[in-house]
């Protein structure tokens, strides 16, 4: 027989499914950062345009997903 589901057991879950997506996405543009900061083939010039690249790559792909207000869609 199936356990009925509580909205707080509901929300647990869903809160957890966000706070992992948030965690791997932060791991993985940190991963990103790290890389062009140790890049031995780039000079520091070269790393501050390679950290400077990801972040607006985050940036643009994150621009659609705002409304007007401020509040993602």
């Amino acid at each position: 027989m199936a356990t009925p589901v509580t909205a707080d057991t509901l929300i647990d879950a869903i809160v957890t499914e966000m706070s992992e997506g948030i965690e791997c996405a932060v791991n993985f543009w940190m991963t990103q950062i790290e890389s062009a900061l140790r890049d031995p083939r780039l000079t520091t010039l070269g790393r501050m345009n390679a950290v400077q690249e990801i972040v607006k790559h985050y940036r643009t792909r994150c621009e659609f997903k705002v409304n007007h207000d401020g509040h993602a869609a």
